[in-house]
C-alpha cells in the first residue's frame, strides 16, 4: 500500500498540533499545564506495545432493540476478505478485543449500520473502524470511498500506519493526508481510495478546492471525538464536512470519554445510531498501604526520601511533584547522590516523554520523578511505590481527590499490593492530606523506621 508523500509537516504541528512547548523559566501549577489532551492520546498510542485487556464490562445499546445481537469470538467469524484477514493477522491480532467483538459484527453488517462508541486508547478500536474501511473500500476505483477525520497531524499518521499495516496485502489500496502543508494542484481530483487527515484541510479539499466527491464517501470516521471538541473549530468543520455526505453514508464515531459535550456532538454527526459504552468501574485503594512523611521544608522533604529509597529502589517507584520545576531540582538531585533516575516533564516532545517511559518499563531506571503529566493512562506493571513528593492540589490550593487517586492508582494495579507515601511539609499540606483521608475513607498512618521493613517486604 502506498501513500501519497507529505511535505513540510515534520518539524511543527500547527496550532491545533500535539506537541506543546512552554517557557522553561515559568513555574505553572499542574492546573496550568494539563496535558494537552491530544498530546496525552499520542502518548498512549506511541507507548501501547499491545491490547489492553480491559476489565469493564461493555454496555451495547442498539438502533433496532429487535435485531439479533451478535459479537464474535474469532475474525474469522466476521467472513473476512481473504487479503483483510492476512492482514489483521499479520498485525498480530489472534482475536478481536472486547470493544472489537461487539463493534465489528455491527460495523461489518449489512446494510451498514452508524455507530458512537466509547473506547480508551490500546482497546484495539483503530484497528476496528480500519477493517470497516478497508471491508467497504473498491481498490478498482480510483477516488476516495473512504474519510477519517483526527484532532492532529500526529494523530492522523498514527491511524495511517494501522491502514497501511492491515492492506498490506491490498496493493492496488492508496492512501491519502489532508493535513496542512500537503499542497496539491489546485482542480486536481485525488485517486486515493482513503483519506486521512484534520478537519480544516479535509473541508477545504471537500469544499473549496474540490480534490473530493464528498457524495461518493461510503464510510466517515470521527475519530477522538473529546479531544477533537476540544480544540477550537473542530466541531463546527466536522459538522460541515458530515453534511456534504450522502444519506446512506456510514458514520462512525469514536471517544475514550463521553461528557455530555461530546454526546451532543455526537448525535449531530451520526444519526440513527448504535452505542457502544464502558460500564464505569471504580477504582479502588483497598490493595494500597497509604504512609505519610513529616517534615518542615523542602530539603528536610529530600533527606526523609532519600533515607526511604533504599527500601523503594528494590521495586520500581514514580515520585510525583506538583511543577515542572520541583521535579528537574529532585531528578537533578538524587542523580548527584548517584541514583538512576528518568525524569519525565511537560516541556518534552511527545516522542521523547514515550522513549522515557520505554526505559522505566524495561527497567533501565527503577525511578521515575514527573508531573501529573504521567498520572493518567499509562501502565507499568512493576509499580509498586508511588510518592507524592508535593501533595496534588487544585488552582484554588484544594486537595485533587481525583488525581490523587490517578496517581496512587499507578501501584497496586493488576491486584497486586503497592504502597503510596505523601511528603507532608507544613500544616498547610498535613490539612490537605486529612481531607483526602477524609474523602476517600482512608486512614494514613505516619511512616515510622519500622514499616521500611514493611515497605521491603511489599517490595519483595
Amino acid at each position: 500500500l502506498s501513500t501519497l508523500h507529505l511535505k513540510d509537516e515534520k518539524t511543527k504541528p500547527d496550532a491545533n498540533g500535539a506537541i506543546v512547548k512552554a517557557d522553561d523559566n515559568v513555574e505553572k501549577t499542574e492546573d496550568e499545564e494539563k496535558e494537552d489532551r491530544a498530546a496525552q492520546s499520542l502518548l498512549n498510542k506511541l507507548i501501547r506495545s499491545n491490547l489492553v485487556d480491559t476489565t469493564n464490562q461493555v454496555e451495547v445499546l442498539q438502533r433496532d432493540p429487535t435485531s439479533p445481537l451478535y459479537s464474535v469470538k474469532s475474525f474469522e467469524e466476521l467472513r473476512l476478505k481473504p487479503q483483510l484477514l492476512q492482514g489483521v493477522y499479520a498485525m498480530g491480532f489472534n482475536r478481536p478485543s472486547k470493544i472489537q467483538e461487539n463493534a465489528l459484527p455491527m460495523m461489518l453488517a449489512e446494510p451498514p449500520q452508524n455507530l458512537i462508541a466509547q473506547s480508551q486508547s490500546g482497546t484495539g478500536k483503530t484497528a476496528a473502524f480500519v477493517l470497516a474501511m478497508l471491508s467497504r473500500v473498491e481498490p478498482g476505483n480510483k477516488y476516495p470511498q473512504c474519510l477519517c477525520l483526527s484532532p492532529t497531524y500526529e494523530l492522523a499518521l498514527q491511524t495511517g500506519k494501522v491502514i497501511e499495516q492491515m492492506g498490506n496485502f491490498y496493493p492496488d489500496l492508496k492512501l491519502a493526508y489532508a493535513v496542512r502543508g500537503n499542497k496539491l494542484e489546485r482542480g486536481q481530483k485525488i485517486s486515493e481510495q482513503i483519506v486521512i487527515g484534520t478537519p480544516g484541510t479535509v473541508l477545504d479539499w471537500c469544499s473549496k478546492l474540490k480534490f473530493i466527491d464528498p457524495k461518493k464517501i461510503k464510510v466517515f470516521v470521527l475519530d477522538e471525538a473529546d479531544v477533537m471538541i476540544a480544540t477550537q473549530g473542530h466541531q463546527d468543520q466536522s459538522i460541515r464536512i458530515q453534511r456534504m455526505l450522502p444519506r446512506d453514508c456510514q458514520m462512525l464515531l469514536f471517544s475514550a470519554t463521553f461528557e455530555d459535550s461530546v454526546w451532543k456532538f455526537a448525535q449531530k454527526v451520526v444519526p440513527d445510531p448504535n452505542i457502544i459504552k464502558l460500564k464505569r468501574e471504580e477504582e479502588t485503594l483497598d490493595t494500597i498501604k497509604q504512609y505519610y512523611v513529616l517534615c518542615n521544608n523542602r530539603d528536610e522533604k529530600f533527606r526523609a526520601l532519600c533515607n526511604i529509597y533504599g527500601a523503594i529502589t528494590i521495586a520500581q517507584a514514580m515520585i510525583f511533584c506538583h511543577t515542572r520545576k520541583t521535579a528537574g531540582w529532585l531528578a537533578a538531585e538524587l542523580s548527584r547522590e548517584g541514583h538512576q533516575v528518568a525524569l519525565l516533564s511537560g516541556e518534552m516532545m511527545v516522542e521523547q516523554r514515550a522513549a522515557v517511559i520505554e526505559r522505566f518499563r524495561e527497567g533501565k531506571e527503577k525511578v521515575l520523578v514527573t508531573t501529573n503529566v504521567c498520572a493518567r493512562g499509562i501502565d507499568v506493571e512493576q509499580v509498586s511505590v508511588v510518592i507524592n513528593f508535593d501533595l496534588p492540589v487544585d488552582k484554588d490550593g484544594n486537595p485533587d481527590n481525583k488525581t490523587y487517586l490517578h496517581r496512587i492508582g499507578r501501584t497496586g494495579r493488576f491486584g497486586k499490593r503497592g504502597l503510596a507515601i505523601n511528603m507532608v511539609d507544613s500544616k498547610h499540606s498535613m490539612n490537605i492530606l486529612n481531607r483526602i483521608q477524609e474523602h476517600f475513607n482512608k486512614k494514613i498512618n505516619k511512616l515510622d523506621t519500622d514499616d521500611l521493613d514493611e515497605i521491603e517486604k511489599i517490595n519483595n
